[in-house]
Formats: structure tokens, C-alpha cells, sequence
């Protein structure tokens, strides 16, 4: 072994890591400068009365047959024996930044491998894998991420949710006991997003140390942040397995998702710039360097009602507004009249399409745009031809009567038929059709999900990646978007296969300001798909000004969800308005540096993207609902350079404000916005502009440009 204690760093972070006679960490946080392995004698606790004589660590398997009884990292046996392993070092390597421990059991017959790696952004990425090394079958029932945390670490933030309201942060005191968050829907799921930041007691955007975790993986997992007796704090990560899932034959080995975890010593921002910087430089690959394309997605425009000439004519219209991409939404394929049926048959509705898809597909094109379709591969309709050809295709336990989910079912990929299948199909439709993006859709959770009768949803979920890497590998050019009901299948592992989210199924305005606030902790805005859709929301049937839903749209991928045809020519010239607006600034906001600021009215939510070179910056204040105080206090604005001036200007605001006209309620605007100034960083950051007060649903834009 190189070393008994090895020290990673980054610019803002250290991980020291005892390896022998047993993993730990010994600590994680600020980067140290000064440090010697001599320095963690001062870490050896002490060992209290009234428990083992001998001191429990926290290791990387956590094992309770070291005397520590909170949650082992390893749980399993072969016919009830092999069930409490105890791990100790055998192997370590070091390659940089990249640490590889192994440790082993020869009693139980197991061997974990532990690997650590922190990249240069500050993001540690974290994962086991559990061998089985002597006969019999070994059923794993756990094996999870283990990573402990400082005694300061006291309050958890995470993500609840559902269909149209994705990413609802809330918090929770971790004092004794402890947090769990599971989610057993088969995918990601909308309801809990698998991430948690756990910090010191009201940390927020700007203050406050903060220990991010996101656990990349698009099937069933649990989260747990435990506070053991003795004031020592764990955070845990795992996939859930089913009953019998996860059977290792000697030889065979079961791998962890993988952990990616970010450590901030001043709030959420830092720690979720490290996320941005670490998808930027480590998983995004998109086809080509280009700008994002602004979308227009047929759905809300025309739903399950196509006809090519009038779609045609939807594509002119669309070009007209500054569209860059065209997606033909769903509908397109044989029998496909409403969500009850033809799911499977992937064939192309000649009744709809007589001359087929490509003079559409021409007309795109000829405009100038990219052309767009959506996909749902993963599911059936009982009421489609496949279902009639291969009732024994869907992923179901036999002898039960599977509840149907949006008149749906779930193939079994798994089934090299089925995988082959939609391999073909998929092929037939990228390969013989001009087509640059997918939405790639999956409307439903997953119940019994049996293959031969036995569990197989982890198998389901790697066969999904794999029929993405395939296609990936077939199509290099196309890219792909993740979409399941909105934002139900967004994480870092299926990331690597896609260049896009579909953030929710809801355009409200008011209601996406939380949804992408909560996105953005980790992931920047080119990949969260963000629409302005009609003014009347078809979800939530609220009603926007073209102004707050443009704005709100701005900071991520942005596209348009109308029928172009049919809107009147004041949404018409605001769609226009807000697309090239949106195109102006993408450079900016598709590579810059996200802040969200701290407020003390909840009802304003304050965000803005700062660029590399510290040049400029957007920054945007919502107003949400009526202000808590008559005055809304200032804006102060972080991330700029603090030796330089910066000139103010309103790049966007309420109809009202923009006529210099009061407000309703107020009747004198501030100072600054009669003559837009020109101010030091150090100020703006330190003192603040002086926010007008907005009415409820509506929002102001603001640009910093240095002199």
C-alpha cells in the first residue's frame, strides 16, 4: 500500500481518506494548504462508557460487525449465512485525483471495492462494488454509498413533488433519528428527486457550509441521513432492489450507482456551480458546438390532430418567430388517435401521412430549422397490434392483473425480442427520416415489473440505457431529450445518454419558477428544457403576460409550446420578442455562472448567470405574489468583478414600469431606473440597488455590462 492516509484535493476542496486497516473518511470540506498526515492524530476519539470498548468508525461499508449500529452499507447472505461481513483493507491505489481501495472479508466470502474520484471542478464521485468470491448464491438485499458527515451537519434539504409541480424543496432538522427519501416508482421519479444537501442549521443560498449529494441512477433508490447516538452524522445512497433482484454467483460482481457529491463553504451557490462546472466538462457531450436551438413542440398547438399541410403551415409560422428547432409531438404513428392505443406500433399513420414524413420534414428544413419527433419506446397499449402479436411481451408478473397507468403498460426490455424490436423500429425511424432530436418520453411508473416471474427492475434500467447507447452509437448526430410525464426521469446516469430535460408538463409560469429554481441546484440551464406556453396554462388554467412567461422561459433551453397558426398578432410579436431575446443572451446563460440570491421576502425569487470572464451578467427579480413588505428592500448583486464598474440597464420589464409609469403599488420608481448608472462591483455586491415594487406574477431583467 502507498500510503495508509491519502489526501485529494481540488482548488476548493480536500478529502483525507484513512485506507488501512479500514476505509474512512477522515475528513471533507475546505481545501487545506497547510496539512501533513501527522495532523489526524488529533482525530482519534475517544471511546465513551456503556457501549463496545473499542471505538466504531464509520467506514466505507459501514459494518455492523464492528460494533457500529446504524444502517450497514452491505446486507445480504447465502441461505441465511455470510451476513455480517466485516471489510479490511488489501489493496490501495492512488492515481492522482483517483483513489481505489479494496477491502475484503475471507470469512463471508466478499471483497468491496471502493472507488473515490475528485475532480478538478470539486465534485467527489463515490460507488462500490460487492464481489462474491467463494460458492453458493449471495443475495445482496442492500449495498449503498456511505459517506459520513461533521456533527455540524443539522438540517437536510431535499425535493418532493409530483406530475406538474417537480422539484418542491423542503427541510427537515436532523437532531436524532433520521431522514430517509425513497422513491419506488421505477424511474427517477418526479415525487423524490435522489439528491439532498445536508448543512449547518439555516444554510441558504449564500451562507452557510453545505454538503450536496446526487445519486445518478434512473430506477428505484433510497437516500438516508442518519444521526447516530453519539452526535455523528451519515449520509447513504443506494439503488432498492426487489426481493431476489441481486443474486451473485462466486465471481460475479454488483456495482453502486454512482455518489456525486459537492462540498460549499458559503451556501448552495458554490456547491451547485461545482455540479454545473462537473456536467459541463464531464457528462454533457452534445453532437455539435452550436447554440442551443430554440424549440417549438406541436403538443399543446394541435395534440393528437395532424394533418401535414396544416402542421406545414405551423412550421412557417414558427420559423417567422425565430424557431430553430420543429418537433412533431405525438400522434404520428399508425392508429395513434388519443392515449388509449397504438403505443408499440411504431410505424408511420399513412391515413395522416399519405405522402409520408418527409416533404415535412423537407419544409423544416427548408426554413432553415432542425426537425424534432417524439417517441414513447418503453411502453404498449393493449389496443395496438404489437399487444395483439405478443400479449407476452409486457413486463408483468404472471397470474396478476397489473393496474394499467395512462392506459399504458411497460414492455419488457429484457426480452432480447422486445429490445431487438424497438431497436428496429428506432432504427427505421432515425435512419430513414432526416431527424435531428428526439423526445423521448415514458408516461408511466412501473408496477410489478417481472421478467420470467422473477424481479427485474434494475435489469429494465440498464437495458434502457443500453438501448439509448446503441441508438447513440447508430445516430451520433441526434440528439435526445429525457422526458417521463415531465420531469421524471432527470439524473446525472441518464445524462450521459441525452442532451436535454423536459423540466415539467406545466408552463405555468408561477409554477415554474419553483420547479426550475429547485432543477437548477444541479443541472445547468442548457439542458432544462423551459417553454413559453399559451397564455391560458393548459395545465393550471392561470392566465401570464407574455412578459413573466418570457422571462421565466429565458433561463434555460427555451422553445415554444403554442399553435403558431392560430395565436393573434400581439402573443404572436411577445413569442417573437422573448425568442430573440432568448437568443441574444443563450451564449451568456448556456455557459456562464449561475447565482440565485438570498431574499428575505419569499415571494421574491432573485436569479441571475454572471459570465466566465466576469464581463457581464443577467440577473432576473420575480415577483411572485404581493410583497410581504410595502418595500421590497435591494437587489445585491454577487459574482462580478469587485475592481470594476459596471453600467446598469433594464433589459426587460413590466408594461407599466417599461412606460415609466408607477406601478399600482407604487407610486415613485427608484432613483436609478430614471437614468440607468454606472456603479462598482464592490458596491452593487455590498450595498445594493433599490428594487421597484413589482405587482404579483411579474418580473423585471436586468443587465451588467463592465465599462
Amino acid at each position: 500500500m502507498e500510503s495508509d492516509i491519502v489526501h485529494l484535493t481540488s482548488d476548493s476542496t480536500s478529502l483525507i481518506v484513512r485506507c488501512a486497516p479500514f476505509a474512512e473518511i477522515l475528513y471533507w470540506g475546505q481545501r487545506l494548504n497547510g496539512y501533513s498526515a501527522d495532523d489526524v492524530i488529533s482525530l482519534g476519539r475517544a471511546v465513551p462508557n456503556g457501549r463496545v470498548d473499542v471505538d466504531a468508525p464509520v467506514n466505507f461499508s459501514a459494518d455492523s460487525g464492528r460494533g457500529s449500529f446504524g444502517t450497514p452499507g452491505v446486507e445480504g447472505h447465502r441461505d441465511g449465512l455470510d451476513w455480517s461481513p466485516v471489510f479490511n483493507t488489501i489493496d490501495v491505489i492512488q492515481q492522482g485525483n483517483q483513489l481505489t481501495i479494496v477491502t475484503q472479508d475471507p470469512h463471508a466470502g466478499l471483497q468491496l471495492r471502493s472507488e473515490l474520484r475528485l475532480d478538478d471542478s470539486g465534485v467527489l464521485q463515490m460507488r462500490n462494488a460487492l464481489t462474491s468470491q467463494k460458492a453458493g448464491k449471495y443475495q445482496v438485499t442492500r449495498l449503498a454509498v456511505t459517506l459520513p458527515l461533521p456533527e455540524r451537519a443539522d438540517e437536510v434539504m431535499a425535493f418532493h413533488g409530483r406530475w406538474i409541480k417537480e422539484f418542491q424543496p423542503h427541510r427537515t432538522r436532523l437532531e436524532h433519528g433520521g431522514v430517509i427519501q425513497e422513491n419506488r416508482r421505477g424511474k427517477t421519479s418526479s415525487e423524490y428527486f435522489p439528491a439532498m444537501m445536508i448543512g449547518h442549521h439555516g444554510f441558504s443560498e449564500q451562507q452557510g457550509e453545505v454538503w450536496g449529494m446526487h445519486l445518478g441512477w434512473s430506477g428505484n433508490h433510497r437516500l438516508r441521513a442518519d444521526i447516530k447516538t453519539d452526535g455523528r452524522r451519515l449520509m447513504q445512497a443506494e439503488a432498492l432492489y426487489f426481493p431476489g433482484e441481486q443474486m451473485l454467483e462466486q465471481g460475479e460482481t454488483l456495482e453502486t450507482p454512482w455518489l456525486y457529491a459537492s462540498y460549499s463553504a458559503s451556501g448552495l451557490n458554490p456547491m451547485s456551480q461545482q455540479f454545473h462546472r462537473f456536467v459541463r466538462d464531464q457528462i454533457l457531450r452534445f453532437p455539435a458546438e452550436k447554440p442551443r436551438p430554440v424549440h417549438l413542440n406541436t403538443w399543446e398547438g394541435i395534440y393528437f390532430d395532424h394533418d401535414p399541410d396544416y402542421i406545414m403551415q405551423m412550421a412557417t409560422e414558427s420559423a417567422a418567430l425565430g424557431v430553430e428547432r420543429f418537433i412533431i409531438d405525438d400522434g404520428w404513428f399508425r392508429g395513434r388517435a388519443d392515449d388509449r392505443a397504438a403505443l408499440g406500433d411504431w410505424y408511420l399513420d399513412e391515413k395522416k401521412y399519405p405522402h409520408g414524413l418527409k416533404p415535412v420534414i423537407d419544409h423544416v428544413k427548408n426554413l432553415g430549422m432542425e426537425f424534432g419527433i417524439w417517441v414513447e419506446p418503453e411502453m404498449i397499449n393493449l389496443d395496438s397490434d404489437l399487444y395483439r402479436q405478443h400479449p407476452e411481451w409486457l413486463l408483468a408478473l404472471p397470474g396478476y392483473q397489473q393496474p394499467s397507468g395512462r392506459h399504458q403498460f411497460v414492455l419488457d426490455l429484457n426480452n432480447p425480442q422486445v429490445f431487438d424490436y424497438l431497436l428496429e423500429r428506432m432504427s427505421w425511424l432515425l435512419g430513414e427520416h432526416d431527424v435531428d432530436y428526439v423526445k423521448w418520453d415514458m408516461n408511466r411508473e412501473i408496477v410489478q415489473p417481472g421478467h420470467q416471474g422473477r424481479a427485474a427492475l434494475t435489469m429494465q434500467t440498464q437495458q434502457f440505457y443500453r438501448l439509448l447507447d446503441v441508438l447513440g452509437e447508430r445516430f451520433p448526430q441526434v440528439e435526445f431529450e429525457s422526458c417521463a410525464s415531465g420531469g421524471g426521469r432527470i439524473d446525472y446516469e441518464v445524462l450521459k445518454r441525452s442532451h436535454r430535460f423536459w423540466a415539467s408538463d406545466n408552463n405555468d409560469a408561477l409554477e415554474r419558477q419553483i420547479i426550475q429554481r429547485g432543477m437548477s441546484y444541479f443541472f445547468p440551464p442548457e439542458v432544462m428544457g423551459s417553454h413559453i406556453g399559451n397564455k391560458l396554462c393548459h395545465a393550471t388554467s392561470r392566465q401570464h403576460s407574455i412578459e413573466f412567461r418570457g422571462l421565466t422561459a429565458l433561463f434555460g433551453h427555451m422553445g415554444i409550446e403554442l399553435d403558431p397558426v392560430k395565436e393573434g398578432e400581439a402573443e404572436r410579436a411577445g413569442f417573437a420578442r422573448y425568442t430573440r431575446l432568448h437568443q441574444k443572451l443563450r451564449g451568456l446563460l448556456h455557459s456562464g455562472t449561475v447565482y440565485r440570491v438570498d431574499h428575505p421576502d419569499d415571494t421574491i425569487l432573485i436569479n441571475g448567470v454572471v459570465s466566465q470572464n466576469q464581463d457581464q451578467a443577467v440577473f432576473l427579480v420575480s415577483q411572485l405574489a404581493m410583497p410581504t413588505w410595502s418595500l421590497p428592500g435591494n437587489l445585491r448583486v454577487p459574482g462580478l468583478d469587485t475592481q470594476a464598474r459596471y453600467r446598469v440597464s433594464i433589459l426587460d420589464a413590466p408594461q407599466l414600469l417599461a412606460n415609466g409609469q408607477p406601478g399600482h403599488t407604487m407610486r415613485k420608481q427608484p432613483d436609478w431606473m430614471q437614468q440607468p448608472p454606472e456603479l462598482s462591483a464592490e458596491w452593487l455586491e455590498k450595498a445594493g440597488l433599490a428594487l421597484p415594487v413589482l405587482d404579483p406574477e411579474s418580473a423585471l431583467l436586468l443587465h451588467f455590462e463592465r465599462v
